[in-house]
């Protein structure tokens, strides 16, 4: 369960509510606008599962509750004035009650999001038989093979870059980047993995 200070948040600015931004913690999409009361913060806190307060209906309502699009809290933030939360969900469903993923049109992707998704058709290639696939016959091949594809695609970066070919260069960390994907699957780690391990060293350095 996550733990906060409630009593600590300026809920006197908005009249009792809290703007909530609910973002993908996978991804970092934004997904919706919210609001909450102390309520619906307990509520949130005490399930792990999103929960607002409703301006129009005047009452607390969990997301999902009639469209089974739930939310399952991963984390809460607020921010340096205290009457704003940023809550980081991991979604069942679209966010929209229109059915896009996000309420807000056009739907902004962030870097990650687009990252988030190639790692999820990579995931999908490794349980696929598929035999036009090429990353489907590349998990097919094995660990062995996955891993010397990294190796070329590797060195095939480092001979653009001696040559000072910048876009040559780009392609080949593409390609890099994406059997880099491969091999992590291959191996049951992905590339949050390595985000951790990046996270955890810039936490050890500043403290």
């Amino acid at each position: 369960m996550i733990h906060m200070e409630i009593n600590s948040l300026d809920w006197k600015k908005m009249n009792g509510l809290l703007p909530a931004i609910i973002q993908n913690a996978e991804n970092g999409n934004v997904l919706m606008l919210g609001y909450m009361n102390q309520e619906a913060l307990i509520a949130t806190l005490t399930t792990g599962q999103l929960n607002l307060y409703s301006r129009s209906r005047k009452r607390l309502w969990r997301k999902g509750e009639s469209s089974g699009n739930s939310m399952s809290v991963q984390h809460i933030s607020v921010d340096c004035d205290s009457d704003s939360l940023l809550i980081q969900v991991l979604p069942k469903g679209p966010a929209c009650h229109l059915g896009y993923t996000s309420c807000f049109q056009p739907e902004h992707q962030t870097n990650l999001g687009f990252i988030h998704e190639l790692i999820e058709l990579i995931n999908e290639r490794a349980d696929s038989k598929n035999e036009n696939s090429y990353t489907a016959q590349l998990f097919e091949s094995g660990l062995s093979r996955c891993a010397q594809k990294v190796g070329e695609e590797a060195i095939e970066a480092v001979i653009a870059a001696v040559n000072n070919n910048r876009e040559e260069l780009v392609n080949e960390c593409a390609d890099l980047v994406f059997h880099l994907f491969v091999l992590l699957k291959a191996c049951e780690l992905s590339f949050y993995d390595v985000l951790q391990c990046l996270q955890d060293r810039d936490r050890s350095v500043h403290t």
